[in-house]
């Protein structure tokens, strides 16, 4: 895989452990993040909403627990990996960071009706690195795809017709 890719990857996925830890940092002490808190752009008004938490789950934890994963999955050596597995896990999970996207985006603009200029950075982060993941999937596939012999049965030659 080209190492801009890697680099890209390995980078976004960064930021939105960045972002992820400074949210759940945010959540745990009681402060509310730097952002407007008046408007459309408040932060302090998506931060503190019930759609804040899913399933019991501050969802600033759920984007720290998927960007450290995503980090884990977008490392150098899991570039590398020919294990067909590792490319899977990656774009299943970049899918599942979109579908939690999706969810987010519409309780911010339908429910809370007010926007987290912090939630929008990992949004962001969160699509790029789908797009990414997704672009590169059939290259990846192709290079862990199994060498094919001369001996397989697909290779047969077809009668010719004349």
């Amino acid at each position: 895989m080209s190492s801009v890719v890697v680099g890209a990857a390995l980078a976004l996925s960064a930021v939105g452990l960045g972002i992820a830890t400074y949210l759940t940092v945010d959540h745990y002490t009681g402060t509310l993040p730097v952002c407007s808190a008046s408007g459309v752009v408040d932060c302090a008004k998506v931060t503190t909403s019930p759609q804040s938490v899913v399933l019991g789950i501050p969802v600033a934890v759920l984007g720290l627990a998927y960007f450290v994963v995503m980090t884990a999955l977008n490392l150098p050596a899991a570039w590398r990996s020919e294990r067909m597995a590792v490319g899977w896990a990656r774009l299943l999970w970049s899918l599942v960071g979109m579908g939690m996207v999706l969810y987010l985006l519409s309780a911010e603009l339908f429910a809370i009706k007010a926007i987290c200029l912090w939630c929008t950075g990992v949004h962001v982060v969160t699509f790029a690195l789908f797009v990414l993941v997704l672009a590169s999937f059939p290259a990846l596939a192709a290079r862990n795809a199994p060498a094919r012999g001369a001996g397989d049965e697909d290779d047969e030659e077809l009668p010719s017709i004349r």
